[in-house]
């Protein structure tokens, strides 16, 4: 039985927010809509930072790395999504900001590879 993609997807994503709740963030939430175009898959909080985090996940490596599929347009998406988030939520006081990344490869027993402060450059 395969699975379909949104489902490949929600299931990466709850990896991913069970990964970071152990690692000590704390989860704000989860698919903040920017337009069709971008999505943020989670926002959470550690120390003083709120961390915007991309989860791409496979199942396999038959098609590529996760990461390969994470192109220059797509961090632009991200960065334009993050900066209306942040405007829509000024009131709230945040002493930083970071983009992560979380590539999850397998669902049974996930390799789960965590970039940090991933930047447009």
């Amino acid at each position: 039985m395969t699975i379909n993609n949104r489902t490949k997807g929600a299931n990466g994503e709850k990896i991913a927010v069970n990964y970071l709740i152990q690692n000590g963030y704390k989860i704000v939430c989860t698919n903040y809509h920017y337009s069709k175009f971008a999505e943020i898959d989670i926002i959470a909080l550690k120390n003083e930072t709120l961390v915007f985090i991309e989860v791409k996940a496979r199942s396999t490596l038959k098609y590529g790395h996760p990461l390969e599929s994470i192109n220059h347009a797509k961090l632009e998406r991200l960065y334009m999504a993050i900066m209306d988030y942040m405007e829509i939520h000024s009131s709230m006081k945040y002493s930083k900001f970071q983009l992560d990344v979380i590539s999850i490869i397998g669902f049974q027993n996930p390799k789960i590879e965590h970039i940090e402060n991933v930047s447009l450059d």
